[in-house]
Formats: structure tokens, sequence, C-alpha cells
């Protein structure tokens, strides 16, 4: 990508992930489809009925692959839900996978939103950045539990596109909590880990409780399962007899 447009050679897989300052810095999601897609933002020009249609699709095929599964749902009950045709949908999306794909471009960023804005509001050092960060993602995919869903359960191995995306939100929330361990570093603190593996292991971690939640169904308090996921990364990477950030 180039002063904002979009290089004919570019796609997904080859183009690296856009780099953000940590959660110390607002505004990084701005533009986020368009680094998960490879495509501008489309220009006004659909009629704003075309625009209605297109949205009720998508969130008919959300409800639908959140609540039953991806290849339990096929397009005909899209389009019964969203109370349209068979040719309208294929006038959207060129297949179901690439309704999948808009969805999780679409909604997936704003999980990640979520994280950030929580970190910010923190007001702390590094280590409390990153468990609000923590606490705001876990908080979010159980406040929109459909999307979490489908970022965390439905779109594990369904196509390579669909990865692609699925692998590149992952590699942005591990890049926004490396950032403030390298931040942490240079103040003094998380001295004893790698920036890197640290942050991948503190995204997987939370990818997995949260993945296992979504899946087990039940009654469950996103608080304490981010608390409970604070406790095993609020004081780790620390060298022995290392004094805590800020004490």
């Amino acid at each position: 990508m180039r002063n904002g447009t979009v290089t004919p050679r570019s796609t997904p897989s080859s183009r690296g992930l856009p780099r953000f300052n940590g959660w110390s810095s607002a505004g990084r999601w701005q533009g986020f489809e368009i680094v998960l897609s490879g495509r501008a933002p489309a220009a006004p020009r659909l009629s704003q009925r075309r625009q209605d249609r297109h949205q009720r699709l998508l969130a008919a095929a959300l409800a639908l692959f959140a609540g039953q599964g991806f290849h339990e749902t096929s397009v005909d009950q899209v389009v019964a839900a969203a109370r349209t045709s068979k040719s309208a949908f294929y006038a959207s999306f060129g297949s179901k996978e690439h309704c999948f794909r808009v969805l999780l471009e679409q909604e997936g960023g704003q999980l990640l939103a979520a994280a950030q804005e929580a970190a910010l509001r923190s007001g702390g050092d590094h280590r409390a950045k990153i468990a609000a960060g923590i606490h705001g993602f876990v908080a979010a995919c159980f406040r929109r539990a459909a999307v979490a869903r489908l970022l965390l359960v439905e779109s594990v191995g369904l196509a390579a596109e669909i990865e692609t995306v699925r692998a590149t939100l992952h590699a942005a929330f591990a890049a926004l909590v490396e950032e403030e361990v390298r931040r942490g570093r240079a103040a003094g603190d998380f001295q004893a880990v790698d920036a890197t593996v640290w942050s991948r292991a503190v995204v997987g971690a939370v990818n997995e409780v949260v993945g296992a939640a979504l899946r087990e169904g039940g009654s469950v308090d996103p608080a304490r399962l981010a608390e409970q996921l604070g406790l095993v990364f609020g004081s780790g990477g620390r060298k022995p007899g290392e004094r805590r950030f800020g004490s």
C-alpha cells in the first residue's frame, strides 16, 4: 500500500502487517479493512436499497454462521433470513466463503479496537495496559459473542482466504502487545522475555480460553476469565529479584 492506495501487486499474503504503536496511541484501526482485504473502501455508488440489502445479508449470515455453524448454514437459509433472493446474495458475494470473509474483515477488527480502547483508558504502566487490553478484548468477545465465534471457532480451517484474514487479525493483536512489551523493556521492565514470543503466548492463551468458553457454552463470567489471564501474564517476564515496574 502506498500513499493510501493499494498497489496492483499487493495481496493479503504478500503484505506485511501494519505498524502499530502499541496500546499507547489511538486511531490504530482506521483503515483496518483495507489492510486485511487489499481493497480500498467501496465508493458510495450502490443505491441505498442495495446497501440495506447487503447489510441485511451480512447480519443474517452472522447470526446463522455463529448460531449453527458455517457448514450447516446454506445460502438459501441466509437469503430467507435476510428476506431477499439468491440472486441478490450472489450480487454481493461470490460464494458463502466470500460472505464469511467479508464478515470477518468487517467485524473482527472491532474486537481488537475494544482491546486498544480499554488499554488507553487504563492510564497505567505497560503491564497495566496489557492487562486492561486483555480485559477489553475478553469483554468484547462476550458482548459480541456471534462475532467472536466467527473469529475464534467457526473460522478455523475453513479456507485459505479465510485463514489469511484470521491469521492477520491474531498477528495484529500480538503486534499491539509486542509493541507495549518493547516500550516496557525500554523503561526497564520485561527484561526476562523475548517480546515476540511472549506477545504471541498472550494472544494464544486469550484466544484458547475465550474460544473454549464459546464452544462449551454455559454460564461464563467474562470478568473472571480476564482476571485469571491477568494473573498468568501480569507478573510474568521478570528476572528473579527484578522489581515491579514503577515500584
